[in-house]
């Protein structure tokens, strides 16, 4: 399991509520950003440590929303909004450090503001702090501390820890391999709408591992999970329908997963034969 993505191209996490859903997150929500940033100005001119109007001062930076994308100011706001006790601030500024977007890498100073977001039971920056154990600065990965990390996360209404704490559970790494409860949190996560989930729960499905044996619902699932562009999915039901596995054999359906996966860069050789599989006929009337 590699790092997060930052994902700062991802919508604002929701206001908190109460008095930080004002003027300013209700015209940011509009889509009326000079206005959003006029309400957020005006709210850290009365309180330098509102962090809510930081966050969001950064966030339209970031965006470039209503003023010139600026990735270093935004920097500024976020690292100000964290330091005000905010944890969507903080989160975004541990992964700036983590990452050198903008700021210098310090793994240190990622750690700190991701512990800071993490407090507050942020999603994002808990399973970021369990990958972060996964990977250990390249010592032995800590297992435990990432299960704990992504427990929380799960438990704030991450899919991608359900998803994490399911290649535990399958892969036997820090726990006792257990395909049941690997497939209960693949699930919870394929549930949530996440692709990589859908795959591992639908190949378990099909083989009946750790969950009763499903290929109708198995193949619904990859279906599921190739439409959203997963190319693991695309690759697998390429397999199944020219295979004939839970489902009728259709070559023509396989070469277009077949296409699909390999313009996503999955190349199957095992998959090159259906180039040159005759066409399918139509039926004599």
């Amino acid at each position: 399991m590699g790092l997060l993505d930052p994902a700062f191209s991802a919508p604002a996490a929701p206001a908190p509520a109460g008095a930080a859903r004002d003027l300013a997150y209700g015209a940011y929500e509009r889509g009326d950003y000079r206005a959003a940033m006029a309400e957020a100005k005006k709210r850290v001119d009365a309180n330098p440590r509102d962090a809510a109007a930081l966050t969001l001062i950064g966030r339209l930076y970031l965006e470039g929303a209503g003023v010139k994308r600026d990735m270093k100011t935004a920097m500024s706001w976020f690292q100000r909004g964290a330091e005000a006790g905010g944890a969507e601030a903080a989160y975004l500024y541990g992964v700036a450090s983590l990452e050198g977007i903008d700021i210098p890498k310090d793994h240190a100073r990622a750690r700190a503001y991701l512990e800071k977001a993490g407090a507050q039971e942020h999603a994002a920056a808990l399973h970021l702090l369990g990958e972060l154990a996964l990977e250990n600065e390249g010592k032995d990965p800590d297992f435990a501390k990432a299960m704990g990390y992504f427990k929380r996360a799960s438990a704030a209404g991450d899919p991608d820890a359900d998803y994490a704490i399911g290649v535990l559970y399958k892969t036997g790494k820090g726990v006792e391999k257990d395909d049941r409860q690997a497939a209960e949190w693949f699930k919870r996560a394929a549930d949530a709408g996440l692709a990589p989930a859908m795959v591992e729960y639908a190949i378990m499905q099909f083989n009946g591992t750790g969950v009763e044996r499903d290929k109708t619902g198995a193949v619904d699932l990859l279906r599921k999970a190739a439409l959203k562009g997963n190319p693991v999915a695309q690759n697998r039901l390429a397999h199944l329908y020219a295979e004939g596995l839970g489902v009728e054999v259709d070559l023509k359906a396989a070469r277009e997963w077949r296409d699909k996966a390999k313009a996503s860069g999955l190349n199957d050789p095992s998959l090159d034969f259906l180039s040159n599989a005759p066409a399918p006929q139509p039926a004599k009337k």
